[in-house]
């Protein structure tokens, strides 16, 4: 687990490292963000199937952005921050019952105004909506601030 945490990272800041100040098509995006697998236990703002979801809008300089989206997120019951590096927030949700970890994860392109997000179960087939709620409710505790 720690392996899997230490290489998501690692991707993340490689990827945001390698793609500061370009044009951020979907293509590098899909680069930043894990895909979706097959299981209907997530949803991604880059996904264009059963697991799409739209991205949020935010707008603002990258600092002032990510440390909005971090202080909602940090709101949210059972959450955990693992890392905000740049444009880019990693966190985990931790069911109450039986402690399912789900990941999330925030990849803000500035120039689109836009938060791409994923959001999925890390065991599991079905999560029952968990990972779309979550988002939506992210969705509306940006747009109350």
């Amino acid at each position: 687990m720690i392996r899997r945490m230490l290489m998501t990272a690692l991707a993340g800041t490689l990827a945001l490292a390698a793609c500061s100040g370009c044009s951020g098509g979907a293509d590098a995006l899909r680069e930043r963000l894990a895909p979706c697998p097959g299981s209907p236990n997530c949803v991604s703002s880059l996904a264009d199937d059963r697991h799409g979801i739209a991205p949020l809008r935010m707008s603002g300089n990258t600092v002032s952005v990510m440390n909005r989206l971090k202080a909602v997120i940090e709101s949210m019951p059972g959450v955990d921050i693992v890392s905000v590096d740049g444009a880019y927030l990693h966190a985990v949700f931790s069911s109450r019952i039986f402690g399912f970890r789900d990941d999330l994860e925030c990849l803000y392109v500035e120039s689109e105004g836009r938060v791409h997000i994923r959001s999925a179960s890390r065991l599991g087939y079905w999560d029952f909506g968990v990972n779309r709620r979550r988002i939506e409710l992210l969705r509306e505790r940006i747009a109350e601030r």
